[in-house]
């Protein structure tokens, strides 16, 4: 079992647009290919080749092109927000030739503000087929050999779900987007041998983690692999690694972890 990491950049995206050559960088080395972001989301591969989406950010088609994805199983989203859904139509080509629609799961109010907003990929249109389907994940236990547990997550005034993935004996666990540590994601992520974790800097921010909550809550789980994403400009690729522990990754874009 193993994630890659499709993207690992903040809603803007590394670098940000703007600065004095129309980039800006922040304190991240422009020269170092791994601060280049792209905004987050990642891929899961079962032993057995099953292949599971978590969220499609506004760079999907770029990262699908960049690691050679051309068939998905399933799509998981975290919520609704720009960065993490506003891809979406980039699941057309992965439609083509598939018996039927992509299934797509998310919590309950996420599934409501999906369909609002892109009702013609769950419905289809003028002759166009549904690309994908959309449901509730409150029923859900098993989806494509992987068996699926998840907790909805405080992101400021808004939430986020958390997601829990066994699979070939091995778990691996998505944490974005998250203001708060609950019991709820304790008890969901404890002992599970990847949490890839929202870190978007080092100072506290009013809506995502920064990295002394990211590493609280990888403590309070006893994770034995972290991976830290979600990272804004501030982030510098070759100076967070020198910071953080040994078992601690500091995300990039293409990023592979086996659990």
């Amino acid at each position: 079992m193993k994630v890659t990491i499709l993207g690992s950049g903040t809603s803007t995206g590394v670098p940000r647009l703007g600065g004095e050559h129309g980039a800006d960088w922040g304190k991240c080395d422009p020269l170092e290919p791994k601060n280049r972001r792209t905004r987050v989301s990642i891929l899961l591969e079962s032993d057995a080749g099953s292949r599971i989406l978590v969220d499609t950010p506004t760079d999907l088609r770029a990262q699908l092109l960049a690691n050679e994805i051309h068939r998905l199983d399933a799509v998981f989203w975290t919520h609704d927000h720009a960065d993490h859904c506003h891809g979406i139509d980039d699941l057309r080509p992965l439609r083509y030739g598939r018996a039927g629609p992509i299934p797509g799961y998310a919590a309950s109010e996420t599934v409501r503000r999906l369909r609002q907003r892109f009702g013609y990929v769950f419905a289809g249109q003028e002759g166009y087929p549904t690309i994908a389907t959309i449901d509730n994940l409150d029923t859900l236990r098993l989806c494509e050999g992987f068996r699926v547990d998840h907790v909805q997550m405080p992101h400021g005034p808004a939430q986020s779900t958390g997601y829990r993935f066994d699979c070939d004996g091995k778990s691996i666990s998505y944490a974005t987007d998250f203001s708060e540590i609950t019991g709820g994601m304790v008890d969901t992520f404890y002992g599970t041998d990847v949490l890839v974790v929202d870190c978007l800097r080092r100072e506290p921010h009013p809506t995502h983690a920064h990295l002394g909550m990211a590493l609280e809550l990888a403590d309070a789980v006893r994770v034995k692999t972290i991976v830290l994403t979600h990272l804004d400009k501030s982030m510098d690729y070759a100076a967070l690694s020198r910071e953080v522990p040994d078992h601690v990754h500091v995300a990039f874009d293409g990023l592979v972890i086996e659990a």
